[in-house]
């Protein structure tokens, strides 16, 4: 990309399109976490980028045949102070974002959209749970943080590597239960491990709603199951952060077809 004070117009003018805004962020630092997971710290206009607990930013990439694409990812955290947001990206599979941030420099500027997604945590329910793989802990965690206390935040993630099992600081008054299950070589579109979590598991009483987030595939069957056990659907959020097999689209986000 090359050094400007601005992004570029295509940015600008798909941010105004989408409602959000645009602009270069400088890269502080991009630390492997884990097996699987790297964290991206970047620098300029992260309140407004950062948005609520829930949102994800849409960063400009070049693939390996040189076109643009996007690529949208969780924010973990919002330093106000420090004026950065965090980043988790996940790294399981090749694709242009893996390679931009296992690469990515110091003071690097990167063409930033945001904040986007339309899922937020659920102001009236009394417990949370949160499922899907490691593509979704960083929404997790962070939203999880935005809990009101006394409540209640359940984990139910899969992951590839036992190092990927990484953890957050809570509040005190938060109840917490984690689950991390191993993927055990089964296929990334495989739901059987999830599901059996989900089954190890009593749903609380009271009010309550879940959150899916990770494979197309998965989320879908993960949603039945939950309706299959008495939830409404209001009280299922999901969203394909990818899809097994197939790159995202140029504008960050999986195909929705069935073929």
């Amino acid at each position: 990309m090359p050094v400007t004070n601005e992004p570029d117009d295509s940015s600008k003018q798909l941010a105004e399109r989408v409602g959000a805004v645009a602009s270069l962020c400088a890269v502080v630092s991009a630390t492997q976490l884990s097996t699987s997971i790297y964290e991206l710290v970047l620098r300029g206009n992260a309140t407004t980028l950062a948005g609520t607990p829930g949102n994800d930013v849409m960063i400009r990439l070049t693939d390996s045949k040189g076109r643009f694409v996007r690529r949208r990812y969780s924010v973990r955290a919002l330093n106000e102070a420090a004026n950065e947001f965090t980043l988790w990206i996940t790294v399981e599979h090749e694709g242009p974002g893996t390679i931009w941030v296992k690469g990515a420099k110091k003071d690097e500027l990167v063409d930033v959209i945001g904040p986007r997604g339309k899922i937020a945590l659920d102001p009236l329910a009394d417990w949370h749970l949160f499922v899907g793989d490691a593509s979704g802990l960083a929404a997790f965690y962070r939203m999880a943080e935005s809990i009101e206390v006394p409540g209640r935040a359940i984990f139910i993630v899969e992951i590839d590597a036992a190092d990927d099992a990484l953890s957050a600081p809570f509040d005190e008054g938060l109840g917490v239960t984690g689950i991390f299950v191993d993927r055990q070589g089964r296929s990334m579109s495989d739901p059987e491990g999830l599901l059996r979590g989900l089954a190890a598991f009593e749903l609380p009483p009271d009010l309550g709603h879940a959150y899916l987030f990770g494979e197309f595939h998965v989320m879908r069957v993960l949603e039945k199951a939950l309706l299959d056990r008495g939830l409404r659907p209001e009280q299922v959020s999901h969203k394909a952060f990818w899809r097994s097999g197939r790159s995202n689209a140029d504008h960050g986000e999986p195909e929705k077809s069935e073929a």
